[in-house]
């Protein structure tokens, strides 16, 4: 298993964490999605993380990810 930190700026709600949280934990391999709202700080863990579905999943939810 591996684990991968993001920061998603823009969100600043609840609804947004859940909607972040939710597109993520549609990508294949995701195991566990952490986000923490005050720090912008997505923590993914899985197999075989592909950075490029996750910006995809959080671009999805109308943010943008960077990989920290």
């Amino acid at each position: 298993m591996e684990t991968k930190s993001y920061k998603v700026e823009g969100m600043t709600c609840g609804h947004c964490v859940a909607a972040v949280k939710g597109e993520i934990d549609k990508v294949a391999g995701v195991s566990q999605v952490d986000v923490d709202l005050e720090t912008k700080l997505v923590v993914v863990s899985g197999e075989k993380l592909d950075d490029a579905e996750i910006f995809n999943a959080v671009d999805e939810a109308g943010y943008e990810a960077q990989l920290v």
